[in-house]
């Protein structure tokens, strides 16, 4: 067994390679490469940075997570969950691009050290409210930041503040300036996305729509005279190359103030990432490695930003778009970058024609898929637990930010979940007789109730003894409040012990006996005995006293009761 569980999937694929197999990745790359170019685009502006930015990322880090990766069909790029949290990075003067290529070398370095210490199981713990509240969230959230685009309004040069509620305030501060030309574009744009998988089902809508889009609106203006509609060129400058490398300079201080915000990167794309893979899994019945997956997803957000990419992840759209065109091989999302990188050297000067409010158009189909308000609903029917985390989770991410958002949502469904845990484990009182018919622990050849002496109690302890529940035993005894001879406490039923638990029973032993009350444990299952031997049980209260089920201990309460009763001592 390796120490660092890293297989590659492109190794195992190419074994059994063929030409068949070689066509079918050629066509699958070819259309995913031509799929993925509005949406690195239109991740690029939304995030604050220029659109070659985004397709930028989309090359390196699409080439980087096919060629390591743990699927053999996930495409790895640029993605809408990283917006909102990248946008906050640029857009702070304290940070700005330099900020966002440290924070997203440093998610790279921590996914490297999930999948190196094989954590990738782990993520799949993290509860379904809170990835449904922050994916509602940012869905959202993208959707607030296309306002303007979407309508075309004017601030006069007033500044958009960051914020969702001063955006908001901003918008309709503006409502008058909506440009209508510009909002007609947007509706368009909708339009064609939201209808052309009725006619074409190969060619993705967002394509089309900016093709037919862009041509429109560039003849408008030559023709028509309109010219209000704002386009990429009039507000980025588009270079058509791939840029030097370039190292970072990093200090204590950064990495520090940035670690937070580089976790929450990492959290994200891990989490959509392995989730992507997993869908895969059950549409081309293959079983991803999720470390490897995590190693080649950190190694691409360590090196994209070197060439000025943005964090990237596994695409669940794209992902199921190399599918569906018959991709089964790494080399299919290898094609995809090399598709985008012939784009950006060849073709990358006619992205200046492309109207802002079409993007705007693609970045809202993209947040209302994003959304799972169907999700969102069902979770309404659950448990009130869960529904408190889903809307903390979700106005946190809108109202503030994301890494709140996951802190506070991750500590309150912990909470939540000790809540439960602590209501499930129960501690009763037997105090006249034990009915055979239900134990488990009992070694009796007759169906008689085995009767408790005067003076013993029998507790039970129903599931497991740890800090949550460590004081509850204690205080239901000191609700009895009388003093038996001798208290069996009976632990076949609890599965584990923690540190807080055995320090809470040791120091009710103590007492017990500072009080002339002998306790015995019954039916301690062998793991949970080995953790009460490490501490000294054996010694504290004597190996006799530890018996393997009820019918020991009561045995044993009998010879104790004999030992110490009146006619015996005179």
């Amino acid at each position: 067994m390796s120490l660092i569980d890293f297989k590659p999937k492109i190794i195992s694929s190419l074994k059994d390679y063929s030409k068949e197999t070689f066509f079918a990745d050629l066509m699958a790359g070819i259309i995913v490469g031509i799929v993925a170019l509005p949406l690195a685009i239109a991740f690029g502006i939304a995030s604050g940075v220029t659109p070659e930015k985004g397709i930028i990322t989309a090359i390196i880090a699409g080439f980087i997570i096919s060629f390591l990766g743990g699927s053999k069909v996930q495409i790895g790029g640029p993605t809408g969950a990283f917006i909102v949290i990248v946008y906050g990075i640029v857009a702070n003067p304290q940070y700005g691009i330099k900020g966002l290529l440290v924070a997203t070398i440093l998610a790279g370095v921590i996914l490297i050290l999930l999948g190196v210490f094989k954590l990738g199981a782990v993520i799949k713990f993290i509860p379904y409210p809170i990835i449904v509240g922050f994916t509602s969230g940012i869905a959202l959230t993208i959707f607030t930041t296309q306002i303007a685009d979407l309508f075309g309004l004017d601030f006069g040069g007033e500044k958009v503040p960051g914020d969702f509620i001063g955006k908001w305030a901003l918008y309709f501060k503006h409502i008058g300036s909506i440009n209508w030309a510009n909002t007609a574009v947007s509706i368009l744009s909708i339009l064609i996305i939201v209808f052309t998988p009725k006619f074409l089902k190969k060619i993705p809508g967002s394509l089309v729509a900016i093709i037919v889009i862009t041509v429109l609106v560039y003849l408008l203006k030559e023709y028509a005279g309109v010219t209000n509609i704002a386009t990429i060129g009039d507000r980025f400058t588009i270079k058509a190359e791939l840029p030097e490398a370039e190292i970072p300079n990093l200090n204590w201080e950064a990495i520090k103030g940035l670690f937070p915000l580089a976790f929450t990167i990492a959290l994200l794309g891990a989490i959509e990432s392995l989730l992507s893979a997993t869908v895969a899994d059950g549409v081309i019945g293959d079983k991803h490695n999720s470390n490897t997956e995590l190693i080649a997803q950190g190694a691409a957000n360590i090196i994209t930003p070197l060439f000025g990419g943005i964090p990237a992840t596994g695409a669940i759209a794209r992902t199921m778009t190399n599918i569906n065109n018959g991709g089964r091989t790494p080399v299919a999302g290898i094609i995809h970058a090399v598709v985008l990188l012939l784009i950006l050297l060849l073709l990358m000067p006619l992205a200046q024609y492309i109207p802002m409010a079409c993007l705007a158009g693609v970045l809202v189909i993209v947040a209302y898929n994003m959304s799972e308000w169907r999700s969102f609903k069902a979770l309404f029917s659950n448990p009130k637990s869960d529904i408190l985390v889903l809307v903390i989770t979700f106005l946190l991410t809108v109202i503030f930010d994301l890494t709140i958002a996951i802190e506070i949502g991750m500590f309150l469904a912990f909470l939540l979940f000790l809540r439960r845990v602590t209501e499930t484990t129960k501690i009763s009182l037997i105090k006249d007789a034990i009915d055979p018919n239900a134990e488990i622990d009992i070694k009796l050849q007759t169906e008689e109730h085995l009767i408790i002496p005067k003076g013993v109690e029998v507790y039970e302890i129903d599931g497991p003894y740890f800090f949550g529940i460590a004081n509850k035993f204690e205080e239901s005894m000191r609700s009895i409040g009388d003093r038996p001879r001798i208290r069996i406490i009976r632990m076949r039923r609890v599965p584990f012990i923690d540190s807080t638990g055995v320090h809470n029973l040791e120091s009710l032993c103590k007492k017990s006996r500072r009080e002339g009350i002998v306790i015995i444990l019954s039916g301690v299952i062998p793991e949970v005995r080995q953790v009460l031997e490490r501490a000294g049980f054996d010694t504290l209260l004597g190996k006799e006293n530890v018996c393997p089920n009820i019918n020991s201990a009561l045995s044993r309460a009998k010879d104790i009761l004999n030992e110490t009763s009146p006619e015996k001592a005179e």
